[in-house]
Formats: C-alpha cells, sequence, structure tokens
C-alpha cells in the first residue's frame, strides 16, 4: 500500500491535517504516517488539539521544540530526513507556513520524495514575516499545490508554477469548522466565563512583528484596554505574547482594564464555541480572519497585510494595522451596528479534505478514485447573517 507521510508541528497544522486524515482514513487506499515536529509542545497549544479534532496520537513525536527559526528549522531536519529514510513514504504532505512545513518540504525534496503543500499559494508579499518565507520556499518545491482560493491559484501562475501542479481544492480548514460548529457549540464555554452571544469580544496576537515591538504592543493593548471600556474582551494570551508583556512592562496596563480578560489558551472547540458567538473578533492570526468569514463574524485584523486577501474581499475583515485610533473605531463601528457583512468564499464548503484524498489516489495510484475535483463543483457562496 502506497504511503502519506504528514508532517504537523503547530495548532494551524492539526486544524488543517484532520480532515484530509479522516477522508483517507475512510477510504483506505493509503496508509499514513503522522508526524509531530513539537514545534508547539504544551498541552494547551498541541494535546488538546489533537483530541477536540479526532485525530489519533501522532505514529511519531520528535519533541523539537521551540528556539531561534534557523536553529529550529535545521533540529527538524535532522530528525524528519531520519524519518523519511526509516518510513520510505510515497508522498509528504505538509500544511500551511510554518517553519515545520518548510523543513519537510526541504527534506523530502532533498530525498527525491514528491510534496504536497495543503494551503499553497497564499502571499502576504511581506517578506519580513518568516511565515512569507515558508510558503514561498514550500510551493517551489511542491509537486502538488493544493490551494484554498481563487487568488492563490493566480499567485502561484504569476510565480512560473505550472498549471499542472496547481489544484483549487478548497479550504480545508473550513471543514474541521463546520464539522465541530454544532459540538463546539454545546459547550459551556460562554457561561463558565459569564458571557452572553453577541456580548463580548475576542482578541488573539502572536504575531512577531506585533509583540516584539515594545511600541506597537503597548499600542495594540492600549487599543484593547479602549475596547474593553464598552464591551469585555477575552483575550486568550499565546505564550509569545504572555513572555514579551512581562519582559516589556505591560501587565500593569493590561490589568488595569476590568473589561479585558486574560486568559490561557482555549482547546480548538471552546475556541471555536468563543469566536462563533462573538460580537467582534480582533486578530493578528491568518487562520482566524478564515474562520470569522465562514462563521460571519466581523473580524479586525491588526495588521498592514494579509495572505488570504480573499476574506476582506468577499468575507468580513477589514484591516485596520496596529493604529490605535483606527482600532477603536472600527470596533465602536461593529458594536453599534455597521460591522461588515460578507459571503463563504467558493468551495469553503466542508469538502476540501476529500477532494485533496481524491487527489492524492489519483496522484499515487494512477486511477480516477471516486467523483473527480471538477463533478464535486464549486460551492456557491452564501450570504451570511451577522451574531446578535
Amino acid at each position: 500500500m502506497r504511503k502519506v507521510l504528514h508532517i504537523v508541528g503547530a495548532r494551524p497544522n492539526f486544524m488543517k491535517v484532520a480532515p484530509l486524515y479522516q477522508a483517507l482514513r475512510q477510504r483506505g487506499r493509503l496508509s499514513q504516517v503522522l508526524v509531530h515536529t513539537g514545534q508547539h509542545y504544551d498541552v494547551r497549544m498541541s494535546d488538546v488539539f489533537f483530541t477536540d479534532l479526532a485525530l489519533p496520537p501522532p505514529d511519531i513525536h520528535l519533541g523539537v521544540g521551540s528556539g531561534p527559526h534557523g536553529e529550529q528549522t535545521g533540529r527538524m531536519m535532522v530528525e524528519l530526513e531520519k524519518v523519511c529514510m526509516a518510513q520510505k513514504p510515497d508522498l509528504v504532505s505538509v500544511v500551511g507556513d510554518v517553519n515545520s512545513t518548510l523543513a519537510g518540504a526541504l527534506v523530502a525534496a532533498k530525498l527525491c520524495i514528491p510534496i504536497a503543500h495543503v494551503e499553497a499559494g497564499l502571499r502576504s508579499n511581506e517578506r519580513t514575516a518568516p511565515e512569507e518565507v515558508n510558503r514561498l520556499l514550500t510551493d517551489r518545491l511542491a509537486d502538488l499545490c493544493l490551494t484554498p482560493s481563487r487568488d492563490a491559484d493566480d499567485n502561484l501562475r504569476r510565480e512560473g508554477v505550472e498549471e499542472a501542479r496547481i489544484h483549487f481544492v478548497g479550504n480545508v480548514m473550513i471543514d474541521s469548522l463546520l464539522t465541530s460548529r454544532e459540538a463546539a457549540l454545546k459547550l459551556p464555554t460562554l457561561s463558565q466565563l459569564e458571557l452572553l452571544p453577541g456580548g463580548y469580544a475576542v482578541c488573539t496576537m502572536h504575531r512577531v512583528q506585533n509583540v516584539d515591538d515594545p511600541t506597537v504592543f503597548r499600542r495594540l493593548l492600549e487599543a484593547l484596554v479602549e475596547v474593553a471600556g464598552r464591551v469585555p474582551v477575552v483575550f486568550p494570551v499565546h505564550p509569545r505574547a504572555r513572555k514579551m508583556m512581562k519582559d516589556q512592562g505591560l501587565e500593569e496596563l493590561a490589568a488595569k482594564a476590568a473589561g479585558l480578560r486574560l486568559v490561557e489558551p482555549f482547546g480548538y472547540l471552546d475556541f471555536l464555541s468563543l469566536t462563533a458567538q462573538a460580537r467582534l473578533v480582533l486578530t493578528d492570526s491568518g487562520g482566524v480572519q478564515e474562520e470569522t468569514t465562514a462563521l460571519g463574524v466581523p473580524c479586525l485584523t491588526l495588521r498592514d497585510s494579509t495572505e488570504r486577501p480573499i476574506t476582506v474581499a468577499e468575507g468580513t475583515n477589514v484591516m485596520v494595522g496596529t493604529d490605535k485610533e483606527r482600532i477603536v473605531g472600527e470596533a465602536e463601528r461593529v458594536l453599534a451596528g455597521h460591522g461588515k457583512r460578507g459571503r463563504v468564499p467558493e468551495r469553503w464548503d466542508g469538502h476540501a479534505g476529500e477532494r485533496i484524498a481524491e487527489l492524492f489516489e489519483r496522484y499515487l495510484l494512477g486511477e480516477e478514485a471516486g467523483a473527480t475535483e471538477a463533478e464535486r463543483g464549486a460551492a456557491v457562496a452564501v450570504p451570511v447573517a451577522l451574531p446578535g
């Protein structure tokens, strides 16, 4: 039986690999090996996501841990090379844009193993972002570039990627969201936090450009304090952001706002319950931009660029950068009932994992297997109502 080796390392990867892993397992025509590099390695950032997404424990856990980009990527490559040489996969599947993604692609390319990149073609055109470097290099190496949106196809074509390598499959992370939403909404997450649906905001921040720069981080926290004066703001604090908050002496600023609730990171289902029922989400996460568009929840992105422009063009996302006045002003617009309305983009329909599984079978087995991508067709974009 031909073998697919999945490489994951951080929680956005887990949400993207779960639907594909489950689709391949149900079809039963390819064997699978799941490798966790350990890029995110504590319970809140890793283990709970496997449980929430019904993923089995990783077959191989490398335990690489954190560190500077070069050091971390290098350690991953050393260990992944050993894994690939022992497992001899017929295809290496990498997801997203984290260091684990690039490390897996580089190792596979040097061993002449075909590579599939799930979530290919996204571009922020911001070379200072390490994620952008990971995306560019991984797509150059990938034999199968599996894109979540039509603009990603266009990006790859502009860069000279051959048409035969580009496959528009849709957004696999939305598969996880649609599968999990009902269970998430049944959780007591809101009651435990003493919140009402549509009566609070959620914030996430973790990007180096935002939390490592003391001036920018202070400005963003000051904006959150102002917003929290109008509506409760739940802020699950990423370990990196918490460390920088302490190192930069910003803990007192965050603590003085009664409406700003700093909490530990949530598991996937609890966080989905929280975002799905929020009035507003403020974030610098790419994945959260997509999830809020799928949920119809207004999103303010705390960045000057995005690799997911479809969430702005078609979804509920507004780019506000890191300017305090603009963030507060746009938040007030949402709270006054003027939040941006959007629609669900094409093929964000819960079947991306199935499309990818079919493509993997055709690529590895050289035969048609079930409905083709074209036969599945594109999901019709539908209007999305705002909560509350």
